[in-house]
């Protein structure tokens, strides 16, 4: 909300010298927050001048200038910028004559942009300065011609400041209207807060109208057959009329400056009345031709597949819950959001018909969404109007068009009012002080809730409180506590750490999210925060779960093998890697979604991490490296979710209506996601820059199973989203297990993106990728790190070479090679995949270095040599694998 400070001072007294930064810590002092500063940005010298002569000049380029003699001081008086009376000016309008009022800006001023003004050489004369046109000025987008006086209805004498004339001198503050305080979009409203912030007095302008009741009452019906929330779409619904309006009357230049500062074109001086007495008064109304209207107002409900055309033209199919305003030829209206193109102020209007009603916050809401049609209305109506400035709110609009537009109030109109009356508060005492933890004398309470409009009655020692019309958020005790807080002052209540209790802190979950994401800042890793709405062919691709490439098992890594972290496949392990394909997964769509292109909740981190490496792609970070930790939503074939019903009044739902709630919300599992894009490390003196790939998206999966404790292992995989043959099954070992295949479960996938994926987000061809549920990891990981005592005996090396099948899995020989040698072997690495001469078509030789070193002793060649052949043996076991000659 932008309030102009000439127009606050109109209600409240604002101290010479008052500047927008002291209005701005004023409301901030009453919990409205400040957004910006907004000013015309023009200075002077910018004067009105009169046009004596001009002479038309034809160019070589076919353009007619116009050599024009200014006067811009009376007489022969010294202009303001220290010139003549008279200036030439080259001018290239023509929509202007000899005797006009015009705006001139001398040498030395400045326009917005910044665009300085000098004298300058131009087709042949010299230029000293410029006649301005609106949009030059900043007081709108008109730009066809200079702006000229006569056409704002001032004639002002020659010489005069146009800044002040014009209203440019003013300026606005913007701040930031909070859902609930819908009564701060009006003027009226942030007035009463600078009033309460300051203490000035407060002149409220709904007061200072005389409301007549009309004679000759308008036909108005309402006729609401589907009420939402127990409440009709419209409780107050006031009409009146104007006729004989001058259709050709400007709109005054001190309102089209205001207007201009709230961030509202100048239209007609109809519209321009309606929207400004909207922003004074927090009420939105609406004009129709009256010439044009057929028979009386209808409010009702929309009819399945009724058809709409809307004042920007646009023909809409409208929904059963949309209110309207009609009259017997159709829909005249969306009520609450646009007026309709049929009965639209024309240059041609003459008699007005203005509709000033309360609708229902929540069937606004959603009619402005499910449209697409955020509007000033729509914008007040879903946070709450005062019912009660609807009557005065038109009587404004008909003051405004008598007195601007020359019409004559008829006594034509209607007044329909159903609105609720404000429900009484009890307020028990001494209830402010022990919920804030400040004693509040009884004086003060009072004081606070008389000064934000409400009525006091005392019951029995306590107050009985009645909210203002203009405070629907105001509906229960705690509520009226924290205004008697923020009206007596913030700045009162102290700031005292709690004490946290003993034998508290982080849950171990908590504790291991934060090590996760610590962990892969710390590793170069970016957090981001993307949103969970995606679409549903990204769910469809990047939802479902990673499939193990083949049917070989690669097991698990025996603890006493090899160091804790991933256990790194081959990318090879068949001759032919399977290809998965996309298939449609369960998913939640949201109600009226905010993008229509991404109505579905996500089941999967990559798409929003993927567009976010996008972006930065695209604004010139080409080394990516992300990750984010959230909730996806993954909801069960056959399931229906949300059935379940909140016990009524305040009561603990009973445990059985408890778990009926909880099975009723879709399953939400913790992940990370990660994506590198471009280098993994950049070039520099010396070293060759490394490109990210699928090792990199294995490093960071052992980065978060160092953070964990867990004990993440791959086998390879297939994923529709994801390279065959570049996809890694990640997977963890179930703890207590007696051996370290006896189970396993599935955590997520690494690896790279198929090149398509990452084309359709315009990302190079070598995606790196992982996505890991955090919650399977964590309640299989121990939670501590496994810390292997340091061996100080010599250590025995040994290589072993293996041919077995082609299909067969490195990761799944090493494995069993570890299982059989037992806790003397230290490390087990694949130091080689050999497929060539000496082998034969369809296997494989796999070389192994193994290290042996005993705990309390050097270990004979003997020992380690058992050892080995004791692996091999295992291994020859479960693959046929034998020792290459």
């Amino acid at each position: 909300m932008r309030v102009p400070l000439s127009w606050l001072g109109e209600f409240v007294d604002l101290a010479p010298g008052t500047t927008p930064e002291d209005v701005h810590a004023a409301l901030v002092s009453v919990g409205l927050e400040e957004e910006d500063i907004h000013r015309f940005e023009v200075s002077g010298p910018i004067v009105v001048g009169e046009v004596l002569e001009f002479v038309g000049e034809a160019q070589t380029n076919g353009k007619t200038i116009n050599w024009c003699q200014v006067r811009v001081a009376p007489g022969d008086d010294v202009a303001a910028d220290g010139g003549p009376a008279i200036h030439g000016i080259i001018c290239g309008a023509h929509n202007f004559a000899v005797g006009d009022k015009v705006v001139v800006t001398l040498p030395g001023a400045s326009l917005p942009g910044p665009f300085p003004i000098k004298a300058r050489k131009t087709y042949g004369h010299v230029s000293d300065g410029m006649i301005a046109s609106a949009r030059e000025l900043g007081l709108g987008e008109e730009h066809d011609g200079i702006l000229l006086l006569k056409n704002l209805g001032i004639d002002a004498p020659v010489g005069t400041d146009a800044i002040a004339l014009l209203g440019l001198d003013d300026s606005a503050v913007e701040i930031n209207v909070t859902p609930d305080r819908g009564y701060a979009f009006s003027i009226r409203g942030v007035a009463r807060e600078y009033s309460h912030a300051t203490g000035v007095p407060f002149r409220d302008p709904a007061l200072a109208l005389t409301v007549v009741a009309p004679v000759t009452r308008f036909p108005v019906t309402i006729d609401d057959r589907a009420p939402i929330r127990e409440r009709t779409g419209a409780t107050v619904f006031v009409t009146r009329v104007v006729r004989g309006v001058d259709p050709t009357r400007p709109t005054p230049a001190w309102m089209i400056a205001r207007l201009g500062l709230v961030g509202i074109r100048s239209i007609s001086l109809v519209v321009d009345v309606t929207n400004y007495v909207m922003f004074e008064l927090g009420q939105p109304l609406h004009g129709y031709d009256l010439d044009r209207l057929v028979g009386g107002i209808i409010v009702r409900r929309a009819t399945a597949g009724e058809k709409f055309t809307t004042l920007d033209a646009v023909t809409r199919t409208l929904n059963v819950e949309d209110l309207l305003i009609t009259d017997e030829s159709g829909p005249i209206g969306l009520a609450g959001v646009m007026g309709g193109a049929n009965t639209e102020i024309s240059s041609g209007t003459v008699n007005v018909l203005v509709e000033a009603a309360n609708f229902d916050p929540v069937s606004i809401a959603r009619s402005a969404r499910r449209h697409k049609l955020p509007s000033e209305a729509s914008k007040r109506f879903e946070r709450g109007v005062d019912p009660h400035v609807a009557a005065v709110a038109a009587a404004r609009v008909v003051q405004l068009l008598v007195d601007l537009a020359g019409g004559v109030a008829d006594d034509l109109g209607s007044v329909y009012d159903k609105a609720p009356a404000p429900q009484p508060i009890l307020l028990p005492t001494g209830f402010v002080s022990g919920l804030i933890g400040l004693n509040y004398a009884g004086d003060e309470v009072r004081d606070a809730l008389v000064q934000i409009g409400t009525s006091l009655v005392e019951v029995d020692g306590d107050l009985q409180v009645t909210p203002p019309s203009w405070r629907p958020d105001l509906t229960d005790k705690w509520t009226l506590a924290e205004e008697v807080a923020r009206i007596v002052g913030y700045d009162r209540i102290p700031s005292v750490l709690p004490v946290a209790p003993p034998g508290r802190g982080l849950t171990r979950a908590q504790t291991l999210r934060r090590t996760v994401a610590q962990t892969l800042a710390a590793t170069g890793h970016t957090e981001v925060l993307t949103y969970p709405f995606v679409s549903e062919q990204a769910n469809n691709l990047f939802g479902v779960a990673v499939a193990t490439a083949g049917a070989v098992s690669a097991g698990a890594v025996s603890a006493g093998a090899a160091d804790a972290g991933v256990s790194v496949a081959d990318a090879g392990a068949a001759s032919a890697v399977p290809v998965a394909v996309p298939v449609a997964v369960p998913q939640m769509k949201v109600a009226n979604a905010l993008d229509g292109e991404a109505p579905f909740l996500r089941t999967s981190m990559l798409p929003g991490l993927l567009q976010i490496a996008h972006r930065n792609r695209s604004r010139g970070l080409v080394d990516v490296a992300i990750y984010e930790q959230g909730l996806v939503f993954r909801p069960e074939v056959g399931v229906t979710y949300g059935t379940a019903v909140l016990p009524a009044g305040a009561a603990r739902p009973s445990a059985e209506a408890e778990a009926a709630l909880n099975a009723g919300i879709v399953p939400q599992p913790l992940l990370v996601g990660v994506v590198l894009v471009g280098n993994d490390v950049r070039h520099q003196p010396g070293l060759p820059a490394v490109a990210a790939g699928w090792q990199s998206a294995l490093a960071a999966v052992q980065q978060v199973a160092l953070a964990t404790g867990a004990r993440i292992a791959v086998r390879q995989g297939v994923h529709p989203a994801m390279h065959p043959g570049r996809t890694a099954e990640l997977f963890v070992a179930v703890p207590g297990a007696a051996t370290a295949s006896a189970g396993t479960v599935s955590v997520g996938f690494a690896g790279e993106l198929l090149p398509a994926v990452a084309d359709d987000y315009d990302l190079p061809a070598v995606v790196a990728v992982a996505e890991i549920n955090l919650g399977l990891v964590f309640a299989q990981a121990d939670g501590d790190l496994t810390v292997t005592p340091i061996r100080t005996m010599p250590a025995a090396t040994q290589d072993v070479s293996l041919v077995v099948s082609a299909s067969v899995a490195a990761a799944a020989l090493r494995a069993a090679v570890a299982e059989g040698a037992g806790d003397l072997l230290e490390s087990i690495e694949l130091v080689d995949d050999y497929r060539g001469a000496g082998v034969e078509p369809g296997q494989k030789s796999l070389t192994l270095a193994l290290r042996f070193r005993g705990t309390e002793r050097t270990l004979t060649a003997a020992e380690a040599s058992a050892a080995r052949l004791a692996g091999v043996a295992v291994a020859a076991e479960r693959f046929g694998a034998a020792l290459r000659e």
